[in-house]
């Protein structure tokens, strides 16, 4: 930005922000002649109340088991399973004894862990594969 440009900028903002600041409230925005309570009571006209028309909108609750909602909820995983299912890729269990590890002869607690049996996961083609995995 050119320096000469720089003063005239500030200027103009800084005139902008006491613009903003100098306005009233009760001028911008005057007060009804009525409050929020009557409003909502239905007082100034013969119309249905807020109330009541909300109370029309409410109906029953009729919840289903978890199993049947399940079914028709959509979800990022739901999709992808669906569309891109996995080709079958064995995993082998395999169980590590406790051993004692290292320089230091830290010991080691036994544990498993899973080695699938293909190096990469393998995803079918939209409607490739139709048995479930």
């Amino acid at each position: 930005m050119p320096k000469s440009l720089r003063p005239y900028l500030t200027w103009i903002s800084l005139l902008a922000l006491l613009q903003g600041c100098a306005g009233d409230a009760q001028t911008l925005l005057p007060p009804g002649a009525h409050d929020m309570q009557a409003i909502w009571n239905g007082a100034t006209s013969g119309h249905t109340t807020l109330h009541e028309a909300r109370l029309a909108l409410r109906r029953p609750i009729h919840i289903e088991p978890a199993e049947l909602q399940q079914l028709y909820t959509r979800s990022a995983a739901n999709e992808l399973r669906s569309q891109f299912p996995r080709l079958p890729n064995p995993d082998l269990v395999l169980y590590v004894f406790p051993h004692l590890a290292g320089s230091e002869q830290a010991p080691v607690p036994g544990y498993s862990t899973v080695f699938p049996f293909y190096r990469q996961v393998h995803y079918a083609l939209p409607g490739e594969r139709l048995e479930a995995y």
